[in-house]
């Protein structure tokens, strides 16, 4: 089946005239998985509905952030009262506190958090923090996080830079490259290593504590105690970017689960009910270096904007309800276990990572630990599972370094729908 999207492919060659690959972010464009990106007119529930009235269970969910599903009703309400007396006005509002106190009360190493307008100002903000707190220089990354586009960060990143095969982008200066180690995810000899050899010079490490950027791939134990000793010993910060992780694999965040308490957390996405929003938070001895309070200056005229703070206060209310996540679990393990039965049945290679609501889909045999364990293989066999489900109506994320997602809204039967497609891929595949 190839579905009729030609209203898509004249929206997207009108784009290409106007804007770089005709689109806003890298990974739309479907470059990697081929065909033309689906122009999408409006959300609903567990659906997105394209501009040929195509209508798709969707499985990236803005990349994260609808945890409830496409258009909840508080989350709207509350975004158009609070528009109907203004959209910015760059002054503090009410609602910050308000969606600051909702953040402090969730996650434990919060105690006073700073707003910003997306996930990159949360992480390159937490970095100049954690710079300015330690008075050193050096950052330590790990291979395929991704934590926006920020300079520091473009050195053998994930999501998109991943996806484009771009182990660094030009423009950025050697000089900033020199001062960030890159680090194999999961490898903590290596960063044992690391730590001996730049003794009291390492300012911060950052890290996805559960990764998303190049698929889902989880810590191994060791790694992440290991991490926060060593960090600790070497009085070096050790920031978690929950840009991703942040209230949807608990309320607590990837922290709350895994028993881990970084200096500096990272938010964004599910934070902004489906608005542009991030923030950064820690303790009140480390975040009073932030300008005013401090001399580390930091600021963004539309930061804390009212709008987007009313859209957060409507989510994280709901998301204190404890069955959110029991539901969301639930409808999780059902689509995982799902996905190993049909596969094993027909022996077809897959590996099917799951973190909570979030599910990595590696096409392989082999156990995926780290970045250089993504193989091409791999990521061509998504590549063609990606093509078979979007004809089935089924939108995948358009690369296979990114995670799927999953919202309160998809249904038994939704899933059973996906699985039976699988079941169809694979007879398929089976036969080649």
């Amino acid at each position: 089946m190839i579905l009729n999207n030609k209203n898509s492919k004249n929206l997207f060659n009108k784009a290409k005239k106007l804007m770089p690959g005709g689109v806003s972010s890298p990974v739309r464009s479907f470059k990697a998985v081929g065909g033309t990106p689906h122009f999408i007119s409006r959300g609903d529930g567990p659906y997105i509905i394209d501009e040929d009235n195509n209508k798709f269970i969707d499985f990236t969910c803005s990349w994260g952030p609808l945890i409830l599903g496409h258009n909840n009703k508080k989350i709207r309400e509350s975004i158009i009262e609070v528009a109907k007396l203004g959209t910015s006005f760059g002054t503090p509002t009410k609602r910050e506190n308000t969606l600051a106190e909702l953040i402090i009360d969730a996650i434990e190493s919060i105690e006073k958090v700073r707003f910003v307008n997306s996930g990159t100002e949360a992480t390159m903000s937490a970095v100049r923090l954690a710079r300015g707190y330690t008075k050193r220089d050096l950052i330590v990354k790990f291979e395929g996080c991704y934590h926006g586009h920020a300079d520091i960060f473009l050195s053998s990143a994930g999501s998109g830079m991943a996806t484009l095969d771009q182990p660094v982008s030009p423009g950025v200066p050697q000089s900033v490259i020199d001062s960030t180690i890159t680090l194999e995810f999961n490898n903590h000899e290596q960063l044992e290593k690391t730590f001996d050899k730049f003794k009291n010079k390492i300012a911060a490490v950052i890290i996805e504590p559960i990764t998303g950027n190049m698929s889902v791939i989880k810590p191994k134990k060791e790694f992440l105690k290991r991490l926060r000793e060593l960090t600790i010993e070497n009085d070096s910060l050790l920031i978690f970017d929950e840009v991703m992780t942040g209230f949807r694999v608990s309320h607590g965040g990837a922290q709350e689960l895994l028993g881990i308490k970084p200096d500096i957390t990272t938010l964004g996405k599910v934070i902004g009910g489906g608005l542009p929003v991030g923030a950064y938070g820690g303790s009140s001895k480390i975040m009073s270096k932030i300008s005013p309070e401090g001399p580390i200056y930091q600021a963004g005229t539309l930061s804390g904007n009212p709008v987007s703070m009313s859209a957060g206060i409507a989510m994280l209310t709901q998301l204190k309800d404890k069955k959110v996540y029991k539901k969301l679990n639930e409808i999780s393990d059902y689509l995982h276990d799902g996905l190993i039965k049909i596969s094993l049945s027909h022996n077809y290679p897959l590996k099917v990572n799951k973190y909570c609501s979030m599910i990595g889909l590696f096409c392989t045999e082999l156990e995926i630990n780290n970045y250089n364990d993504i193989s091409q293989s791999c990521v061509d066999r998504y590549n063609e599972l990606h093509r078979y489900f979007l004809n089935n109506y089924i939108y995948l994320p358009p690369s296979a370094y990114e995670a799927l997602f999953l919202s309160t809204e998809m249904k038994k039967e939704n899933i059973d729908y996906v699985l039976e497609v699988f079941d169809g891929f694979c007879s398929n595949y089976s036969l080649k």
